[in-house]
């Protein structure tokens, strides 16, 4: 893998994580939804399901799991950050709203996806 920015290696962490998603049959809604509380990188819908899904990019499989990186701090910007794209977005109050969190991790010959639907919940 050529040495790219942090910035750079996340978004094409997060397009990859899109493409995983896309091939499961959702549609890609919002990417890289911002507000002052906090941002989501991707925000997903499939019939009445909508996953929300924080992308975690790493190059060094020894360093810690990605996943380990969205601890309570990260998770409360998240649901902040959700809470006002629900407003923004009143129809999909009525869907499922599921958090995610999907690991990508350049392997020889692409790219190693795992996702962990559920992660957490939005009471915690």
């Amino acid at each position: 893998v050529l040495a790219m920015s942090t910035r750079g290696l996340g978004a094409q962490g997060e397009a990859v994580a899109a493409r995983y998603y896309q091939k499961l049959g959702f549609r890609l809604f919002a990417h890289h939804y911002a507000t002052r509380l906090g941002e989501l990188d991707l925000v997903l819908t499939c019939r009445d399901l909508v996953v929300i899904a924080e992308v975690k990019t790493r190059t060094n499989p020894a360093a810690a799991a990605p996943r380990e990186a969205v601890d309570v701090h990260k998770r409360r910007r998240i649901l902040m950050a959700a809470r006002q794209f629900l407003t923004e977005h009143p129809d999909f109050t009525q869907r499922q709203i599921r958090f995610d969190v999907v690991e990508v991790v350049p392997c020889p010959g692409g790219w190693q996806v795992r996702c962990f639907p559920g992660a957490f919940e939005a009471g915690g």
